[in-house]
């Protein structure tokens, strides 16, 4: 059947898609979008004639059918590889704040792990009707992904670490990871080991890989090994930092003086199995992590801070100002981290000599809260 802008033949026509209407209209599907969903940069001659169309066409760009008029569905989705974990709650905490705080609704899409849920969520049913704009939680969307994404020019920003093709939101991840090796070798540490994350997963997460990379040039620049059989992984969990202790300890020879956990989470495993194997912290062994998890100054534990929820607010409100018509709001942001020292860190018993050049960077000193024999 032959598609008409004729208002007299209204009624809309079964599987119409915004390629029709930007056919129809002579631009682009981005302008539709925009035009379609009450976004700004679209001229208001160019919104009634394309807001027409649709309407002639029975196009609906949400799946609240609010109406031609905004086109908006009041709703952000925030896309996370998990739910349960630390860094992930006090994220979608973070987003919800600013959310409440604009009247608009948080609609969450859960991978459930890795990435076994991404084509379906990824359909034309999340992008074209069910939110106005995306905030992806520590993860990296492939090139084809951002390429779906394009057509309907969707509001996007990715918090945690950096992404290619995508503004994002994070700590220097380099420099926190560089931060927590420098404390330890500058106090005197030289046999250290190395936890960190798994970096070969599909979500396309660069961060287990910048803070190796961080641990590798640190200890290079200090004159000190890597060395291999030292060097253990987990998934960020306290399980995991756990399993990597038993794995390390079971090791021949002498162990390291010190660990540093690419999270917080793994330390406290660490911690754990240590006092469970009678290896005592920080005597036998300094930890440090990254996080400034919520337990983490209970459990005195030197870390280096950071803060996902004002991360994921700060996006938030990049992609609510966005969408208000402030053009250029979404855009890559360096967020600060910092070092907090407690007491699970101290000098290892053979009280070497402090290094050239090792002394650690600028920190913040918490008294110790735990009672101590």
């Amino acid at each position: 059947m032959a598609k008409t802008t004729d208002r007299s033949q209204r009624g809309g026509h079964a599987g119409v898609s915004i390629e029709d209407v930007a056919l129809a209209a002579g631009v682009s599907t981005a302008t539709v979008s925009r035009a379609v969903r009450g976004l700004p940069r679209v001229s208001p001659a160019t919104r009634e004639k394309i807001l027409g169309i649709a309407e002639d066409l029975g196009y609906v760009a949400s799946s609240s059918a609010s109406g031609l008029a905004t086109g908006r569905t009041k709703t952000i989705g925030v896309l996370a590889p998990f739910v349960s974990r630390w860094f992930f709650s006090k994220a979608i905490e973070g987003a919800d704040r600013e959310l409440h705080a604009r009247q608009y609704n948080l609609s969450l899409f859960n991978l459930g792990g890795h990435g076994s849920n991404r084509e379906r969520l990824f359909s034309k049913t999340m992008v074209h009707k069910q939110i106005d704009a995306l905030r992806v939680l520590c993860m990296a969307l492939t090139h084809e992904e951002v390429e779906h994404l394009q057509p309907i020019d969707l509001p996007l920003v990715v918090v945690g670490g950096h992404v290619e093709e995508c503004p994002y939101i994070g700590i220097d991840d380099y420099a926190a990871a560089a931060t927590a090796v420098r404390h330890l070798i500058g106090l005197g540490h030289t046999d250290i080991a190395l936890l960190h994350g798994d970096a070969d997963t599909d979500l396309n997460f660069d961060v287990p890989r910048v803070r190796i990379k961080a641990f590798e040039d640190v200890m290079a620049e200090a004159g000190l090994g890597v060395r291999p059989e030292w060097d253990e992984w987990g998934d960020f969990t306290v399980r995991s930092g756990q399993e990597a202790f038993r794995r390390l300890w079971a090791k021949p020879g002498p162990g390291p003086t010190a660990i540093f956990c690419a999270s917080d989470e793994m330390a406290m495993g660490v911690i754990f199995e240590a006092t469970r194997a009678g290896v005592r912290v920080p005597q036998d062994l300094s930890v440090i992590g990254i996080d400034d998890h919520d337990f983490s100054e209970a459990l005195g534990l030197t870390t280096v801070r950071q803060r996902p929820d004002e991360q994921a607010e700060l996006g938030t409100k990049m992609l609510l100002d966005e969408l208000d018509g402030t053009s250029g709001s979404v855009r890559s942001t360096v967020a600060p981290h910092q070092l907090i020292v407690r007491s699970t860190t101290a000098p290892p018993r053979s009280a070497r000599t402090e290094r050239q050049g090792a002394a650690p960077g600028p920190l913040t000193r918490e008294p110790d809260r735990r009672q101590r024999a």
